[in-house]
């Protein structure tokens, strides 16, 4: 639709339906604008230029103005346009953004909120901060000195907090004589060093803040640049693709119980869509129910997303209060009490590894510590800082990839997925003030040689009074694992049965974990991802070494595909103890006998990520006992394995 078609419509509206167009103005599109470059760029000239041409500010607002620039102005002209953004007395004393200031403004299409950051790098708490919820960054660069340190510094920054649209606005081009050549250099400058950063959408725009040229109006001075205003690009740039509307997430900010016969659940979409029907679980409980019912602000409604503020009623009365999420049932975030993130630290007092603070994810607040600082990012050149080799601490305006484990498991999304269920504040136990800000990076897991890291650091092992030596002496035998590894429907679960109900019978304290069975318990909250499948074997084999200290045989019976995870597994149970069992039957066997039906549905692509058909399994090397399935009954490998522990000394 052209601009005067649009306006003769409004003028239209305003004259025969007013109720109509106040609701056309409410419901408008809504775009957050970050400001962002070095100091001195033009950032608060750039907002006070688009409100002063784009007829947003009052008269008397204009007559403050004009008299404050016989005060405070860098301009040398009557109309500062900085002073309309840099409101405090020492910002426009130093002529300098201190605070992030936020206007608002409308358009006949779309509504504005506008974040003016400062740019000194003692101020990158700031920037962070009115970052945090932007949809746009608008990154300056003075044209006389092209792209420099504090441009990569915000980009990263900007790319780091998951902003997806940037406009890079090369100003003072009335400095550099309106050139071209100065204008394409800068693009080619900035094009060469932000490829890896994650932008979609970059967008230049060659422009004069001061002076307005291509703020609102095109420039006659800038002929030959054919794009679009800056105001026309905020305009009309699309950000609906930007929401994630695909992972329903619903933390519960409240119970909302106003009566015997009502209780429903309160707060605001963060992402996805909910439906009447819709069967959901109540994370971390994992219980499950349907939508009964969703209230909007105007009522009884058949569906809400993301952003939208609501009340929900479920069919069953399950466990739900706040800091709880409701999820769909078959799209699940990660449920666990460690993560690694990219902190920001926004305190004075340093950030300390083993330190414990408060997490505030979503609508729940958590003890946690601070296990780990992995490395510092030196935001300068966006790269780690090589000057500490090991990093104990992380100061104010630093930001450092941290290893952060809670004192109880919360439901969470890594942050490029999800802003909402990927991001958490730090704040301080005693004083309640918030200290750092995080983006969650992924889950942690298990590594060869990666030690677990605790809750406290205040934890000191116990000695026993009885050692493993008593224990064998008791029971006649060493505690060990038999780790039975092959592919689904090899036969590891029978000859596991077999196996412990012969050494039973022979007198000897043994026990199955079996795949199957601790999925139901000890390992429900994880999947079959890779990432879920290292988690689950490195449970395992903390239990089993746990079980092996006090005695008891165990035999495991996993799938375990991976040869690093087997190698984990090893590291944690001790070589000794780990006797390594590779069930070896061929593919098109285990397929034959399909005991479970997974086979056929894995195939018809029912079932996603299963080893041998779309997942890997990575046979062992040289494991201790091999057994070919195919032509050795149950019985029979199970006398093999009781063979070869009664030859490494394993049964007394």
């Amino acid at each position: 639709m052209s601009e005067p078609t649009y306006k003769i419509q409004e003028e239209d509206l305003i004259r025969g339906d007013i109720s109509e167009y106040l609701n056309r103005h409410e419901t408008k599109d809504l775009l957050r604008i970050l400001t962002c470059g070095s100091v001195d760029d033009g950032k608060s000239t750039l907002i006070g230029r688009l409100l002063y041409d784009s007829h947003m500010i009052y008269e008397d607002q204009l007559e403050k103005v004009a008299k404050d620039s016989k005060v405070y102005g860098t301009t040398d002209e009557e109309f500062d346009p900085a002073l309309l953004t840099d409101g405090l007395k020492a910002e426009r004393e130093q002529g300098i953004t201190i605070d992030v200031a936020y206007r608002y403004f409308s358009t006949d299409k779309r509504k504005f909120i506008i974040s003016d950051c400062p740019g000194h790098e003692q101020y990158t708490r700031n920037m962070a901060t009115g970052a945090s919820t932007c949809n746009l960054a608008t990154i300056l660069i003075d044209a006389r000195y092209g792209v420099i340190t504090q441009t990569k510094r915000h980009s990263f920054i900007c790319s780091l907090l998951g902003i997806k649209h940037v406009v890079v606005a090369v100003n003072k081009m009335d400095l550099v004589d309106w050139s071209e050549e100065k204008y394409n250099e800068i693009v080619k400058d900035y094009n060469a060093f932000v490829a890896r950063l994650g932008f979609s959408d970059i967008h230049f725009i060659p422009m004069s803040a001061l002076k307005g040229d291509n703020v609102v109006e095109h420039s006659e001075n800038l002929s030959w640049y054919d794009g679009p205003t800056f105001l026309h690009h905020l305009e009309n740039v699309n950000i609906s693709t930007d929401r994630n509307l695909i992972d329903m997430r619903f933390p519960v900010q409240y119970v909302l119980r106003p009566n015997l016969d009502f209780r429903g659940f309160s707060g605001t979409m963060a992402s996805g869509v909910v439906r009447v029907g819709d069967e959901v679980a109540s994370l971390p409980s994992r219980q499950t129910s349907k939508i009964k019912a969703i209230y909007g602000p105007d009522g009884q409604i058949d569906e809400a997303f993301a952003d939208q503020a609501i009340t929900v009623t479920l069919e069953d009365e399950i466990d739900v209060s706040r800091g709880n999420m409701l999820v769909p049932v078959n799209n699940v975030p990660h449920i666990g009490n460690e993560f690694e993130a990219m902190v920001v630290w926004m305190h004075e007092g340093a950030a300390k590894s083993g330190k414990s603070y408060l997490i505030k994810h979503t609508s729940s607040m958590v003890p946690g510590v601070l296990s780990s600082i992995r490395y510092k990012v030196d935001v300068n050149t966006m790269k780690r800082d090589k000057n500490e080799e090991e990093v104990t601490s992380l100061e104010l305006n630093e930001i450092g990839r941290c290893h952060i484990t809670l004192h109880r498991p919360i439901a969470f999304d890594p942050y490029e997925k999800n802003r909402t269920t990927g991001a958490f504040i730090v704040v301080d136990r005693l004083t309640n003030v918030t200290i750092g800000a995080g983006m969650i990076v992924d889950r942690i897991v298990s590594k060869p040689g990666h030690k677990k890291a605790p809750v406290s650091q205040n934890i000191v092992k116990s000695e026993s009074l009885v050692s493993a030596a008593d224990r064998a002496n008791l029971l006649k035998q060493k505690g060990s694992t038999i780790w039975l590894t092959g592919l689904s429907g090899s036969g590891k679960s029978t000859i596991a049965q077999q196996l412990e109900k012969e050494l039973i019978e022979q007198g000897h304290l043994c026990y199955i974990l079996d795949g199957d069975n601790v999925r139901h318990g000890l390992n429900r909250d994880l999947g079959f991802s890779m990432e879920d499948r290292k988690e689950n074997i490195r449970r395992i084999a903390e239990v089993a070494a746990l079980m092996n200290d006090a005695g008891v045989i165990v035999i495991t019976s996993f799938i375990s595909p991976y040869i690093s995870d087997r190698a984990a597994a090893r590291e944690v149970i001790g070589d000794d103890s780990f006797i390594e069992v590779f069930v070896d039957t061929p593919l098109e066997v285990c397929e034959q006998r399909d005991p479970k039906g997974l086979y056929k549905k894995a195939r018809s692509g029912e079932i996603q990520q299963f080893t041998g058909i779309s997942d890997p399994y990575e046979a062992p090397e040289s494991p201790e006992i091999t057994i070919a399935t195919a032509s050795v009954e149950p019985d029979a490998a199970a006398g093999l394995i009781i063979g070869d522990l009664a030859s490494r000394g394993i049964l007394g």
